[in-house]
Parts: C-alpha cells; structure tokens; sequence
C-alpha cells in the first residue's frame, strides 16, 4: 500500500468526525435576518460617541475584542506556519520527475492583451487593498480585508505576467520576516502599553476625530499590523502552493 494511501485511511475517520462537527454546528442556527442577543445592539449605540469610528466592527475588532484579534492573529501565523512546513518537507520527500515530463511547458503569458492589461489590474487591486487598510475606520474595511486584497494584487503579478515576476517580488528571506513582524506588532503594542501603565491594547492616542483618517487614535497601528499578518501570511501560502505545484511545471529559472 502507497504511502499516500495509508494517510489517507488514518485522515478519513478524522475527517468523518469533524464533518459531523461541522453539521452539528450549523443545524441549529437562528433563520438569515434574526438576531438573538443585545451585544450588537448597544455596540451599535456607543461605539460612536466612545471610540470615534463609523465604522462600528472596526472598533470591535480592535478594541472592544482586541485580544481576541490578537489572539486570531497567533492562530493565522501558526496555522500558515504549519501549511508551510508540510510543503516544504513534503518538496524534500518526493522526486521532481513532473518536470522532466514538463519542459516544453513556458511559463511566461503570450497574451497581448493580457500583457497590456495586466499591471493595470495589479495598480487598481493594491490601490482597492490599500484603500480598504486606510479607511477602515471610516467605511466598510479594515486589515483583515484589505491584507487579503493587497496578496491578491500581488497574486496577480504571477497571472498575468510569469511565475519568474513572482518569485522575484516573494522571495522568502524578506516574506517570512515581514509575517512574523506584523503579528510580533500586535503583542508589542499592547505591552507598551502595560508598561505605559495601561490596561492591554489601551488606546494610548485618545478616540481621534470620528470620519477621519485619524479616527480611532492608535487603533490604526493595530490595524497596520493586522494588514501586515494578513497580506504576508497569504503571499506565503501562495509563494508555497506555486513552488510546489508550479514550477517543477514551468522548468528551473535559475
């Protein structure tokens, strides 16, 4: 029996359990539109007047809930961290022999049209990203969101030119620093502030202007840090995914 076979006969009784899980978990959940509990209510009263952020999950993300967040972030990291590890030992297990079959495949986009549009769609993505990260205390949006779309715009890079470009703006000594810094950002942030004096994640800067770029006070930093973790943990799996999948298809580069 092949190896991958055996893995899959100890993974399947697992997957059964967590699939009963799974259903167990959404059988008894309120009908679209019904909401059970006061939280949202009164956050939706006085997230306002108290934090300055129109927008309210904003303001829940980053300092009613904080630590939560922080904690979801350390989940991220750990979880693409470990993503990373079983491809990488799976890459040392196995024989490359996909791209001796695989030479003629080229790797670089022989559309015009793609081409032309291309670093178009990649400018217009970033700038949607980055819009997302800055206003999200005023408009729908925020790091977990904007992080995404910012990888993606980088992703795109790899679609629509060549996974040459892409290695070249991934490479892994500056990606795997840049994920650990924007997590390390967050606890670091809320142990300045203990030693400051302050309860954890205080908002040392005040509630800031409400509709502004500056509302919020010093929730944008841990808003930066959010999109850092995000966007960086993402290009990571991706970075990974394509290296094992894609280029022993597309030939060495080297």
């Amino acid at each position: 029996m092949r190896r991958d076979q055996i893995r899959g006969l100890i993974a399947l009784p697992f997957l059964v359990v967590v699939a009963g899980l799974l259903v167990w978990s959404v059988v008894d959940l309120p009908d679209f539109g019904k909401y059970r509990g006061p939280y949202g209510y009164v956050l939706n009263r006085v997230a306002v007047p108290q934090r300055h952020t129109s927008n309210v999950v904003a303001a829940i993300v980053f300092d009613y809930r904080g630590i939560d967040t922080m904690g979801e972030e350390f989940i991220l990291f750990a979880s693409v961290a470990g993503v990373v590890l079983l491809l990488r030992s799976r890459g040392e297990e196995e024989e490359p022999e996909e791209a001796d079959e695989a030479e003629e495949v080229v790797d670089a986009i022989h559309s015009d049209m793609l081409r032309v549009l291309g670093p178009l769609l990649v400018g217009v993505t970033l700038l949607v990203g980055l819009w997302l990260v800055a206003f999200g205390f005023v408009t729908p949006g925020g790091g977990f969101q904007g992080g995404v779309v910012v990888a993606g715009a980088l992703l795109l890079v790899y679609l629509t030119t060549s996974y040459r470009a892409w290695r070249k703006l991934t490479r892994e000594v500056f990606l795997d620093p840049l994920e650990a810094s924007g997590v390390g950002s967050f606890a670091i942030l809320g142990l300045a502030t203990l030693i400051a004096g302050a309860p954890f994640l205080h908002n040392f800067l005040g509630p800031g202007t409400t509709g502004t770029l500056i509302s919020g006070g010093s929730l944008p930093f841990l808003n930066l840090a959010t999109t850092i973790e995000v966007a960086a943990a993402n290009i990571v799996l991706f970075s990974e995914f394509l290296e094992q999948y894609v280029r022993p298809l597309a030939g060495s580069d080297e």
